[in-house]
């Protein structure tokens, strides 16, 4: 399986995807730089990312606890989502995420 992360300079990564790893740990373990300083236990927003519109009906829905913490994020969209609460599945192959201010390492 593979992830697309798109960094802050526009430059699109194409990294090995885990499966049942988080996008936040498949993103730090393809040598992207990304943030997470709570190591995925959604404390903080800093493993914010946007996810590619196509993408997001494939997503499972976002629980209470993730939104909340993104209401203490920079810039969030209707496309934002924590990257430490996406679980990489196989209808998530290709999958297509950019970094956002929150999260750039």
């Amino acid at each position: 399986m593979k992830l697309h992360v798109t960094d802050l300079e526009g430059v699109e990564h194409q990294v090995d995807a885990m499966l049942n790893w988080t996008v936040m740990e498949i993103i730090r373990d393809g040598d992207v730089p990304i943030r997470a300083e709570c190591g995925g236990s959604c404390a903080c927003a800093t493993c914010h990312v946007y996810v590619a519109p196509e993408w997001l009906d494939k997503l499972p829905p976002m629980e209470s606890e993730e939104q909340d913490t993104l209401d203490g994020g920079f810039d969030v969209q209707p496309n934002s989502r924590l990257s430490c609460q996406l679980i990489m599945k196989p209808e998530l192959d290709g999958l297509k995420v950019t970094l956002t201010t929150d999260s750039a390492g």
